[in-house]
């Protein structure tokens, strides 16, 4: 199962791994500053060579950000990725920037 908001993936899987982090932040804005945040609920941020990882421990957390609609998260781990974008002419790929 994946959910999305904006520039932000975030894809179900079985187990997490990492380093717990002391923050919710799942993405910064780039240009607007704002961020993808979990707001309720009770969850925790993992990070493992750069990937992002979240368990939500309650029944259900919520991802907020200033520009998108919420998004319930039911209970469980995700990985988060980014929406990335593929440049034909400069034969190259970077992310979406929010």
């Amino acid at each position: 199962m994946f959910y999305q908001q904006g520039d932000v993936i975030i894809k179900k899987i079985s187990e997490i791994k990492g380093k717990r982090l002391n923050h919710l932040i799942l993405a910064k804005g780039e240009i607007t500053g704002h961020n993808h945040i979990i707001t309720e609920g009770n969850a925790g941020l993992y990070e493992d060579n750069g990937t992002l990882y979240l368990r939500v421990n309650s029944k259900t957390a919520t991802l907020t950000h200033q520009e998108h609609k919420k998004i319930i998260l039911p209970k469980g781990d995700y990985q988060i990725d980014r929406v990335r974008e593929f440049n034909h002419f400069e034969e190259e790929a970077k992310n979406v920037r929010d």
